[in-house]
C-alpha cells in the first residue's frame, strides 16, 4: 500500500506541508494555516471531491479525537480553579522564598521541568501554570517562559525511559525485533546516550537564562520589552480602556488574594501520581481537579457552582487550542495517506553511509516530526525502516535509535501546531505564532550542536 501510494503522489506530498509552513510564517495564524493545508491535501488526494474527502477526514478524526477535547478542556478548567482560587498565587509566595532573582526564577523553572519527567503535556500544565506569577513578579516574558517550559518537554521525557516516550518507544524497538537478545527497554537506556540533540536542547536552557549563551533576534527583544516596560506578553496583548488605562487581555486574575500553597501543591500532586500509576491523564486531571475542589469547599473558598462554572469556562478557554490540535492532527492523516513520511526516508537511501548516517537519520526525522506534528507516528514508521538499514551498513544500532528519538523530539520542540507546542502555549497564555517566532531562532541552536555531534559521533564510530 505504501509503495503504491509514494508511486502514486511522491514530491507532490510535501505541499501540503510546505503551504502550511509559508502561509504560517505570512500570516501569522496558525489555525487558518493548517485548515487550509488540509484542504490543499484534500484537492491532491481526491481532485474535484476533494470537499467530501475533507469532511470525511474531519468527523473521523473528531470522533477519534474525544480523548483529547476532555483532556484539553480539562486542563482548562485545572488552570482556572488553580487560578480563581488563589492557589497559583498561594504557590508563587512559597516559590518566591527560593527564586529570589530573575536568574533563580528562569533556573527554578527549568528544574521544575525536568523534575516533571513522566509526561510531556504534564510538564507544560504543571510547569506552565506553576511559574507564571513568580516570572511576572522578575519581568521574564511569557515568551522565554514557553520556551524554557517546552524545552523541558518532550527533550527530556526521552532521556527517562520511565516516560511515556520512553515506554511507548521501547515497546516499538520490541516490535521491530532486529536486536537480538536485547529488549526493547534495554536497548533504549543504551541508546539514551546518543540523544544527542534532548541532551543539547536541555542544557542550553540554563546557559541561555545565566547570560552564558546570549539571547538573539525576537527571543532578544522580548526580554528587553518585559524587563524596560514590564510587558510580559506582546504589546497586541495590551489595549487602553475608556479611562485611558492600560488593560491585558489575557493572562491569570490580578483580582483574586492568594491562598495556601497546598491548595496547588496537593492537586499536583494528585496530577502526577495518577497520571504515573493509570498512565492516563484525563483521569489524572479529573482527580487532580476534584481534589482541588474538595480542599477548596472545606477551606469556603469555592462553592460547588463556582466550580461548575469554572469548568465550563475552562473548557471555552481551551476552545482554540483543541481546534488547533485537531487541524494538526487531520493534516497529520491527510501526510499518512499520501505517504509523506515513507517518500522522504526513501529519498534520502541512496545517499546514506556509515558516517553520516546518525546526522541523515536525525535531520529527515526531525524535517518529518516538524513538518507533520507526528512524533509517536513518525518514530513507528522510522523505526522498522531505519534500524535495519543501520544493522546493514554496520551502524551501530543504539545511535541509529538515539538519532530517531532525538529527530522527533526536535519536532515536538519546534513545531508551532505541534500539540506540545499548543499545551504550552495555553498553559504560559500565548499564541502558538509567539512561540513560534520567538523560541524557533534558539532552538537552532542545540539542532546545530546535534547536526555537528551526530557527524562527529557517526564517522568516529564508522
Amino acid at each position: 500500500m505504501e509503495t503504491t501510494v509514494m508511486e502514486t503522489f511522491g514530491v507532490i506530498s510535501l505541499l501540503p506541508v510546505l503551504v502550511v509552513i509559508v502561509t504560517a510564517i505570512f500570516t501569522k495564524r496558525a489555525m487558518e494555516s493548517l485548515v487550509l493545508g488540509t484542504f490543499v491535501a484534500a484537492i491532491i488526494l481526491e481532485g474535484g471531491g476533494w470537499w467530501s474527502a475533507w469532511f470525511d477526514f474531519a468527523l473521523q478524526e473528531i470522533g477519534n479525537s474525544a480523548y483529547y477535547i476532555i483532556m484539553f478542556g480539562m486542563f482548562g478548567a485545572m488552570i482556572r480553579v488553580l487560578d480563581k482560587s488563589g492557589s497559583a498565587l498561594g504557590f508563587a509566595d512559597v516559590g518566591a522564598k527560593v527564586a529570589n532573582s530573575r536568574k533563580k526564577t528562569s533556573i527554578f523553572t527549568w528544574l521544575l521541568g525536568i523534575i516533571i519527567f513522566v509526561e510531556d503535556y504534564l510538564n507544560a500544565l504543571g510547569v506552565g501554570v506553576a511559574m507564571q506569577r513568580l516570572t511576572d513578579k522578575w519581568k521574564i516574558s511569557r515568551e522565554f517562559l514557553a520556551f524554557v517550559v517546552n524545552s523541558t518537554g518532550a527533550a527530556v521525557c526521552i532521556l527517562v525511559p520511565f516516560s511515556s516516550w520512553g515506554v511507548l518507544y521501547a515497546a516499538q524497538i520490541d516490535n521491530v525485533g532486529i536486536l537480538e537478545g536485547v529488549s526493547g527497554f534495554q536497548a533504549y537506556v543504551r541508546a539514551i546516550p546518543f540523544m544527542l540533540y534532548a541532551w543539547a536542547a536541555v542544557i542550553v536552557v540554563p546557559l541561555f537564562s545565566l547570560g552564558i549563551l546570549p539571547l538573539f533576534g525576537p527571543m532578544k527583544k522580548a526580554e528587553a520589552r518585559a524587563q524596560e516596560t514590564g510587558r510580559v506578553f506582546p504589546d497586541y496583548y495590551y489595549i487602553t480602556n475608556e479611562a485611558g488605562e492600560e488593560v491585558l487581555t489575557t493572562g491569570l486574575s490580578s483580582d483574586v488574594k492568594p491562598s495556601s500553597a497546598l491548595n496547588f501543591i496537593i492537586p499536583m500532586l494528585m496530577l502526577i501520581v495518577v497520571a504515573v500509576a493509570t498512565n492516563d491523564i484525563v483521569l489524572a486531571v479529573i482527580l487532580a481537579s476534584v481534589t482541588c475542589f474538595a480542599m477548596l469547599l472545606v477551606q469556603k473558598r469555592m462553592t460547588l457552582g463556582e466550580f461548575a462554572d469554572h469548568i465550563v469556562e475552562g473548557f471555552k478557554d481551551m476552545l482554540y487550542v483543541t481546534m488547533l490540535v485537531l487541524a494538526a492532527f487531520i493534516l497529520q492523516n491527510f501526510n499518512d495517506a499520501l505517504g509523506l513520511t515513507p517518500f522522504i526516508i526513501n529519498s534520502v537511501m541512496n545517499i546514506l553511509s556509515p558516517g553520516l548516517f546518525p546526522a541523515i537519520t536525525f535531520l529527515v526525522v526531525g524535517a518529518i516530526a516538524f513538518s507533520t506534528g507526528s512524533f509517536w507516528g513518525v518514530a513507528a514508521i522510522s523505526f522498522p525502516i531505519i534500524l535495519p538499514l543501520a544493522v546493514a551498513l554496520g551502524v551501530n544500532p543504539y545511535l541509529a535509535i538515539g538519532a530517531v528519538a532525538a529527530g522527533t523530539s526536535f519536532g515536538s520542540h519546534a513545531c508551532l501546531y505541534s500539540d506540545a507546542v499548543t499545551v504550552t502555549c495555553a498553559a504560559t497564555g500565548l499564541k502558538n505564532i509567539d512561540y513560534a517566532r520567538t523560541s524557533i531562532p534558539l532552538i537552532m541552536v542545540p539542532m546545530v550542536i546535534g547536526i555537528l555531534a551526530y557527524l562527529v559521533v557517526g564517522f568516529a564510530m564508522a
